[in-house]
């Protein structure tokens, strides 16, 4: 099923006005989240008895004025905001911003919104920490001059009336009867923790982060069944597993499965082996009948670059690699310029680099279209995972002989599955469809591509 494209307002604070952005509409990606729409400028509105002096924080030695230090506040950015969450500070405490610069990420119920900064000068102080909740008015950053000088002590905290951006009267949803920021429900799953059975002391019961926390320090610990081990992860599973993340959790996956008569591919490779007195992998055969496929259907040797989709003409082809320490992903580049000789030494190279841990930088980078062999494990169907960067991954299993029927007739022969993972926000279904019977008559005819 497709996702609908209506998309909520974002907004975004800029000076001493909020830029409502209204979706959809070309723009960049942030995140995960789309920023950059077409934008309304509305003033920042603030009552009179709200609007404040800039805090003076002392007197400047060598000129004799006194140097103005801006307290800048969490706006209401008009999406029923009541709070938000740190995400990533992009100026640090004594590092410089210009004027509408960017100076933090936030992030909301919705979305993770830039935050620019209104003035320029030198950050003096972070109104909070990354992974701590901000409310609505609160001091998010002060900025001054370099040298200044800022202290929480010496200006008390007052309630502050923020305006607001008119954005919609759409009101921020809770999921379910629970209310919480995707960073809280993250922390949750993290934890195990059932959030319908912690109770929110937030604005309005939203559960926050310390609301979980402390819901695990009166949950029973589980029972030990036996002896445990702990065992930390290695570097490249780190890297494997945060890069496994970031493309699910940024990619819309959408996987086709089909089943392909690999007689003739089998017969193919045993008969090439045969005349060139050397190994043939499978997967240089794949690599073969896959190419023609990618030059007719662009869009799956592409990557997505904000709102473009850059079609490549090159075919650097990832190998999935199995290994002791993990998966290994070598690239075979310029695919498409090698014979099936060159091609099966290079995929051989490779496989065998990977597995010794001994491949350069660059034979890791830059791959436009990735094969996993899974077969090769005794692997079926999968659910393969798209190589962040790239809009699609094909998984091959191994051949099983099954009955199957041929012109009326039953016959048994070995059918492979295949396991086709593309990104849908830049391809439908049909295309991915399409694009499996094409490589499906590839497959079941050698002669095609060889």
């Amino acid at each position: 099923m497709e996702a609908s494209s209506t998309r909520p307002p974002s907004v975004r604070a800029k000076g001493l006005f909020l830029e409502t952005i209204d979706h959809p509409g070309p723009g960049r990606l942030l995140a995960g989240r789309r920023i950059g729409y077409r934008r309304t400028l509305t003033a920042h509105q603030e009552p009179p008895s709200a609007r404040r002096e800039p805090y003076r924080a002392g007197c400047d030695q060598n000129n004799g004025g006194v140097n103005v230090a801006h307290e800048f506040r969490l706006p209401d950015i008009g999406e029923g905001l009541t709070e938000g969450e740190i995400v990533r500070w992009l100026v640090p405490v004594g590092g410089s911003v210009e004027t509408d610069g960017a100076l933090v990420e936030v992030e909301t119920d919705k979305a993770v919104v830039e935050i620019p900064s209104p003035f320029a000068g030198v950050v003096l102080h972070h109104g909070a920490s990354e992974g701590e909740t901000v409310q609505v008015g609160s001091i998010l950053a002060v900025i001054g001059e370099p040298g200044e000088t800022w202290s929480a002590d010496e200006r008390a905290e007052a309630p502050s009336s923020v305006g607001t951006v008119e954005a919609g009267s759409e009101v921020v949803a809770s999921r379910g009867t629970v209310q919480a920021l995707p960073v809280v429900r993250r922390l949750a799953r993290e934890l195990g923790v059932d959030l319908t059975s912690v109770v929110g002391t937030g604005p309005g019961g939203k559960i926050t982060r310390e609301d979980v926390l402390r819901s695990t320090e009166t949950q029973p610990s589980p029972a030990v069944t036996g002896p445990t081990e702990r065992v930390p992860m290695t570097r490249l599973r780190r890297t494997i597993a945060e890069h496994m993340k970031r493309s699910w959790r940024e990619i819309p996956h959408v996987t086709t499965f089909d089943e392909v008569d690999a007689s003739r591919m089998l017969a193919a490779r045993s008969a090439l082996a045969r005349r060139h007195e050397r190994q043939i992998p499978l997967e240089a055969l794949v690599v073969l009948a896959v190419i023609p496929v990618l030059r007719r259907f662009g869009e799956f040797n592409a990557t997505l670059d904000g709102d473009d989709l850059v079609l490549h003409r090159r075919y650097d082809i990832g190998i999935a690699v199995d290994t002791p320490d993990g998966l290994i992903v070598p690239v075979v580049k310029s695919a498409d310029q090698m014979s099936l000789v060159e091609l099966s030494t290079e995929v051989l190279r490779l496989s065998n680099s990977a597995k010794e841990r001994s491949l350069v930088p660059d034979e890791v980078a830059g791959a436009t279209f990735t094969i996993s062999n899974i077969g090769a494990v005794g692997g079926g169907f999968g659910t393969p995972i798209i190589p962040y960067g790239t809009t699609a991954v094909l998984s091959v299993g191994r051949a099983v002989d099954r009955p199957v029927v041929r012109g009326g007739k039953v016959t048994v022969a070995p059918m492979a599955p295949l396991s086709f993972s593309y990104d849908h926000r830049v391809i439908d279904g049909g295309l991915g469809r399409r694009f499996m019977a094409v490589l499906i008559e590839n497959f079941e005819e050698p002669a095609l591509f060889l």
